[in-house]
């Protein structure tokens, strides 16, 4: 099953953690065959917030939410279950000053392709 591991945190304590130690468990986690993609996200700073309102277009300087906390990267992985995902998920590095969101990944292009086979 595939889960998406969001890295959230308060962006001040970046420096905290090594660039060298998220590299080192990104190739673990990677070579272990957990890791389908990964990614981290530039500052808050450099966001953009679209949104279509009654079919016009509305551009927002910064994240969707204020949050003392911010969205600073993913890792999509593949685990047998949610317990595995938390497993893999408490090893990512930004989980000792900040936290990770694991959510179950929705299989939405299989279930529409399977319904118009049923159709």
């Amino acid at each position: 099953m595939k889960y998406l591991c969001l890295v959230y945190l308060d962006e001040k304590r970046l420096g905290e953690l090594p660039d060298e130690d998220c590299v080192e468990f990104d190739t673990a986690v990677r070579n272990s065959g957990h890791c389908l993609a990964s990614e981290a996200l530039e500052s808050v700073h450099s966001a953009t917030t679209v949104r279509v309102r009654e079919g016009r277009l509305s551009i927002t300087d910064g994240p969707f939410a204020e949050t003392k906390e911010q969205l600073a990267g993913f890792y999509m992985i593949e685990a047998a279950n949610l317990d595995e995902a938390i497993q893999i998920a408490g090893r990512i590095p930004p989980a000792r000053v900040g936290s990770i969101e694991v959510r179950p990944i929705r299989p939405i292009r299989e279930s529409v392709a399977a319904a118009k086979v049923k159709s």
